[in-house]
């Protein structure tokens, strides 16, 4: 049986050179990050969410998270299962009349969910260890160095810019 870890949205960016959208998952415990490669409609899904604006009408989240609620069905969690040839699996779990239903999912659309109702997102400590990344760890400086390269190509304008160095 996996193990899984309890991780949050800590970001979603854009890769400049690529225009490709990406949601940063971060530990809730610890300080490695899993970045996700998402369209950019689910980006805007949950970016709209996580900064708390509501369009006018509801989008296709919405839609689904509103179905839900009405039907009585609780999304209990949403997991990251699986890493394979370089596209994530995931699934959602749903309460519905006293039992629990597994239900494939793509990881965006199950975060973008997992935002809107307020539920926890697990990530399989296989796919952690796969693509995590340790930001301090020196003997992840290769990954480092990938995630280094990542961030530092896409447009970050909220963090200002770096220190200069002596």
């Amino acid at each position: 049986m996996s193990k899984f870890i309890e991780m949050q949205v800590d970001s979603i960016r854009v890769h400049m050179p690529s225009g490709q959208h990406v949601v940063i998952l971060k530990e809730k415990d610890a300080e490695r990050f899993l970045p996700i490669w998402i369209g950019i409609y689910e980006a805007n899904a949950i970016a709209l969410k996580i900064t708390n604006i509501t369009p006018e009408r509801p989008i296709t989240h919405d839609l689904l998270a509103n179905i839900l609620q009405s039907a009585d069905m609780k999304l209990k969690k949403i997991q990251v299962t699986a890493l394979t040839n370089e596209v994530f699996y995931a699934r959602l779990f749903i309460g519905i009349d006293g039992k629990d239903v597994e239900i494939d999912s793509r990881p965006s659309d199950a975060i973008a969910l997992a935002v809107r109702l307020t539920c926890p997102i697990l990530v399989a400590q296989e796919v952690l260890d796969k693509a995590g990344v340790l930001p301090e760890k020196e003997e992840d400086e290769e990954k480092l160095t990938v995630f280094k390269d990542l961030v530092n190509n896409m447009d970050l304008p909220d963090l200002g810019e770096p220190p200069k160095e002596s």
